[in-house]
């Protein structure tokens, strides 16, 4: 069974309704977790939590047109764009903080136990000039965030932010981070610039000691696409180019863990890649492997084992719909993929997840199958052995 592609008359998430959950193959007990998901802020937490002296500076959290937004001065700092496609999900019952036991409804109806939460609009703090202002930030939405799985039960598990421009700062997020019962967080793939303004270089000794302190505290790291707007301007179907673009970010960080050495310095690290599918795991494996011999001879640092090592032992992708990516998966691992619906994004299988969940049974073999729609994530957040 190789499942479709939703028909054009699908229509915007919140007018989607689930359909009835049907046998999918799947053994019986088979608990889904759901490895990417998403979930928006809905309350003003920065604004309320700040101290006094600093509520001037902190973010506003605001509603659009029914999409929950950051802004400042009264003002969201998202592109119209992007405000206009979080208007599509964000009406949704459940698709914020504000409501756990119908974001617990949301997950239930499509036969889903658990997921794994990113944030939506608060990514526009990656790029907040103030760093104080943005550490705090993450700090207060990690206890938001924390608070909402705790509230449920340990079904919604929380994606957290943290400091990744200094080591002292890493340590302090990271630390609180754990501390608060998080199991990931959430690492940009374009880190910004350093107080000199010249660009971060996740691979540059500079950054040595932030990975030796993520190292050390041992959770994962999880990048997820759609940081970056379009390249160029496009004046018809914008936001769908925008998409495309978006779903092949990884290669540069990608390259960075390998051929950079980031991994041979700290083989301790594991690393996620979210939302941007499976496909693209053998084809950027068998690239590394022929770019590391073709350019060998003028490298300035040994890749100290092959690219697929670094894969088989480090890395895990999740998808979404990805048929392409399942004929894959002997190349790529089945116990290195995880399935997800991507709740209650517009490219979310939110309406027809159970169908998802059925293609995956019959690509892969139920066996396989409880790892790809459950146990790897599982596995990933160091829940299971």
């Amino acid at each position: 069974m190789t499942l479709t592609y939703p028909s054009a008359g699908l229509g915007a998430p919140k007018d989607r309704h689930p359909a009835p959950l049907v046998d999918t193959g799947l053994p019986a007990g088979t608990e889904v977790f759901s490895a990417d998901n998403h979930i928006s802020l809905a309350v003003d937490i920065f604004y309320e939590r700040f101290p006094e002296s600093m509520k001037d500076k902190a973010p506003r959290v605001m509603n659009v047109d029914g999409g929950w937004v950051i802004g400042y001065d009264g003002k969201s700092v998202l592109v119209p764009e992007f405000i206009e496609v979080l208007t599509q999900y964000d009406p949704l019952s459940g698709s914020h903080t504000g409501d756990v036991e119908a974001r617990i409804a949301a997950l239930e109806s499509e036969g889903v136990t658990r997921e794994l939460a990113f944030p939506n609009s608060i990514l526009a703090l990656f790029g907040w000039p103030d760093r104080e202002v943005r550490e705090l930030c993450f700090r207060i939405y990690n206890e938001h965030i924390a608070d909402v799985q705790e509230r449920s039960g340990n079904r919604i598990y929380g994606v957290g932010l943290v400091n990744w421009w200094d080591a002292e700062g890493t340590r302090r997020t990271l630390t609180e981070l754990k501390e608060l019962g998080l199991k990931t967080f959430l690492m940009p793939l374009s880190p910004g610039k350093d107080l000199e303004k010249r660009p971060i270089d996740y691979a540059s000794a500079a950054m040595d000691d932030v990975w030796a302190v993520i190292e050390e505290v041992g959770l994962p790291v999880s990048h997820h696409i759609g940081e970056s707007p379009p390249a160029s301007p496009n004046e018809h179907n914008a936001v769908g180019i925008g998409m495309l673009q978006n779903m092949a970010p990884f290669r540069d960080a990608f390259g960075k863990y390998i051929l950079g050495g980031i991994l041979d310095r700290h083989p301790g690290i594991q690393v996620g890649w979210f939302e941007g599918g499976i496909n693209w795991v053998p084809s950027a494996i068998q690239d590394a492997q022929h770019i590391a011999a073709s350019f060998h001879h003028m490298a300035d640092l040994e890749v100290q084992k092959d690219p697929q090592q670094y894969w088989d032992e480090h890395m895990w992708a999740s998808f979404v719909l990805d048929p392409l990516g399942l004929e894959l998966i002997d190349r790529i691992g089945a116990d290195r993929v995880m399935w997800s619906t991507d709740f209650p994004h517009n490219e979310s299988t939110y309406g027809y997840s159970n169908e998802s969940l059925a293609s995956v049974v019959q690509s892969v073999g139920p066996e396989r199958a409880v790892a790809v729609v459950g146990g790897n994530a599982e596995r990933y957040l160091g829940l299971a052995g």
